[in-house]
């Protein structure tokens, strides 16, 4: 079995899910071709991802006469289908947010994508987020006459489904993935009942050689918060918080791994409340330096205003760490308070600074238990080779339904 993955910018820091998601599928015996629509902006530090980057083929990296080519290709052989998609997709441009300008856009990467899976006899092509890549991986297997499937992440999705056009594609999709049983449920929202059976659920997941061999001991006092620094991601909450926890005496440090678009305004914020000296800006790091980050600290803290399903979170669990979040999208299937946790109402710098303050004072006996029930409900729900199972069947399904066709 062969199929297409596409990315808008693959691989990238913060994609190590998908990658261990392809490599997990082709552990099972499924041969993947990896398309990206453009360079990831923050650019390859890690091996693993250098790895990827040699055997993926980037659309806007391709040069103007090999684009060319490929569409002039595609409206040679294919000139009804690809002025179908000319069609549909100018319809979504009128609706949407991009436009019909960045939608014909969408349509000429559909046009060389279209191409390059035809040359390739792929009949299938997955694409990973429900926005521009599903756009065009969408109007590409119309074009080539073949299936298209993809992965709704969230919390972007969600929040303007109308103008990404995604109960169309759902309604286009073979079928559709989300990451938790809240993706799942806002998907639902968007379609009929009767299409509900084309909505998976299918976790990210961490491979074994992640969290194998030794474990550090928990520092007694130590925080990691690992993600990029965005708004969704509620890092001034956790400023606030640890304002509140210096002011009540608390000896503690936290990391933050991770870059971003609210960078200066984190550290503005740490600067205003004084607690720079308790902040460490750790910036992007490689896979192996996320997991001694994780593994160095008393726990795991996301603050998070709204989600998917974090993988950090699993991560964390995985390395056999609390996690102390919010009550946000999915991570309630993950975080049960008491048992490998703590959540905290969104935005609630109290709140937070208590979870905080409470793993910061339990003894290790309870810190180690709550580490291993972590682990165990990440073993059961986010084994990625037991994930790729799965996968793989949904694949195999959309395959010989499209044979049957």
């Amino acid at each position: 079995m062969r199929i297409a993955y596409l990315v808008n910018q693959y691989p990238g820091i913060s994609h190590s899910f998908i990658r261990r998601e392809i490599q997990a599928l082709e552990r099972q015996g499924v041969s993947i071709a990896r398309f990206s629509i453009r360079r990831a902006k923050s650019g390859v530090i890690a091996d693993e991802d250098k790895a990827e980057a040699a055997q993926t083929r980037t659309i806007l990296d391709a040069g103007l006469p090999s684009l060319a080519t490929a569409i002039g290709r595609s409206l040679a052989f294919r000139p009804l289908r690809s002025l179908a998609a000319l069609a549909q997709g100018l319809r979504l441009g009128w609706r949407s947010e991009a436009g019909i300008a960045r939608h014909l856009i969408y349509w000429a990467e559909a046009m060389v994508l279209a191409d390059w899976l035809a040359r390739e006899r792929l009949t299938h092509v997955h694409a990973h987020f429900g926005t521009n890549s599903a756009t065009v991986a969408m109007l590409a297997a119309r074009i080539a006459r073949g299936g298209f499937s993809m992965t709704v992440h969230g919390p972007e999705e969600f929040d303007k489904p109308g103008l990404i056009a995604l109960a169309e594609k759902i309604k286009a999709a073979r079928f559709v993935i989300a990451v938790s049983n809240y993706g799942a449920s806002q998907l639902r929202r968007l379609a009929p009942p009767s299409e509900w059976s084309r909505i998976k659920v299918v976790r990210c997941g961490v491979e074994a050689s992640f969290h194998e061999g030794a474990r550090l001991p928990p520092s007694p006092d130590r925080f990691s918060c690992v993600g990029r620094l965005s708004a969704q991601k509620g890092q001034i909450t956790l400023i606030e918080a640890a304002a509140i926890l210096k002011k009540r005496g608390h000896a503690f440090k936290v990391s933050l791994v991770g870059d971003g678009e609210m960078r200066k305004d984190i550290e503005d914020a740490a600067d205003r409340v004084g607690v720079r000296d308790r902040i460490s800006f750790c910036g992007w790091r490689t896979p192996a330096e996320v997991r001694s980050e994780i593994e160095s600290s008393r726990a795991l803290v996301l603050p998070s205003y709204a989600e998917g399903l974090p993988v950090s979170i699993m991560e964390a669990f995985f390395l056999e760490r609390p996690v102390i979040s919010t009550y946000v999208a999915g991570i309630p299937e993950l975080v049960t308070p008491g048992k490998n946790g703590w959540l905290t109402p969104a935005g609630d710098a109290e709140a937070l600074a208590g979870a905080m303050a409470e793993a910061l004072t339990i003894d290790n006996a309870t810190a180690r238990r709550m580490g291993a029930d972590g682990k165990a409900r990440a073993l059961a729900l986010h084994d990625i080779d037991k994930i790729a199972v799965s996968l793989k069947v949904y694949f195999q399904e959309a395959l010989r339904a499209a044979e049957a066709a």
